[in-house]
């Protein structure tokens, strides 16, 4: 059974880069009782993702780039090692992660194969990310890659065995290259 909602207020705060909403709303709970609350809202549209891996190398390809957020929270140098990603904007998932692909890895990937679709933080961000994965080999490499505009990006290719240290190691920390990186050993693709 669906919660019932009624909002009271919808407020917009902040329309700069996204959307930052107020909204205060009264959720009718399973036993009748009205509780009402009241959260912020960070619309940043939905977004892909894809892991790049190479089953006869036994490596994968990931991106090292500058996250201003993680660097407001405690990241020093800001700096993360992660899946490529980008926002959908008006394109279709498959769509968009190709064009990523190609942006941010140089990688022009033939089948890509999406795994799922899951909201990465549903306390406060609307975004839901498509995540995908994909063979690649070095024939499919069409540029350096590296991103677009503002960006400035590194193409990492690492085995795929080190990636997987690297999260116990902590020098990965992106959610959604670990659950990436942990659906592939789980998938019996890599060894």
């Amino acid at each position: 059974m669906s919660p019932k909602i009624e909002v009271i207020k919808d407020k917009i705060l902040s329309e700069n880069y996204f959307i930052l909403r107020n909204i205060t709303y009264d959720l009718t709970r399973k036993d009748g009782e009205v509780v009402r609350h009241k959260r912020e809202v960070y619309d940043r549209g939905n977004g892909a993702t894809i892991l790049l891996y190479n089953r006869e190398k036994q490596s994968v390809v990931l991106i090292r780039q500058f996250r201003v957020a993680t660097w407001v929270n405690g990241n020093e140098e800001g700096v993360l090692i992660e899946t490529c990603a980008g926002l959908l904007d008006d394109d279709e998932p498959e769509v968009c992660i190709r064009k990523e692909a190609i942006e941010e890895t140089g990688y022009q990937v033939a089948d890509v194969r999406k795994v799922f679709e899951l909201y990465m933080s549903p306390g406060g961000v609307t975004e839901l990310v498509h995540f995908f994965i994909a063979e690649y080999h070095d024939s499919l490499r069409a540029t350096a890659g590296g991103g677009v505009e503002d960006e400035d990006i590194d193409v990492l290719e690492i085995p795929f065995r080190q990636a997987l240290e690297m999260i116990k190691s902590g020098e990965i920390r992106d959610g959604k290259s670990v659950i990436l990186l942990q659906y592939l050993q789980n998938s019996g693709l890599m060894a």
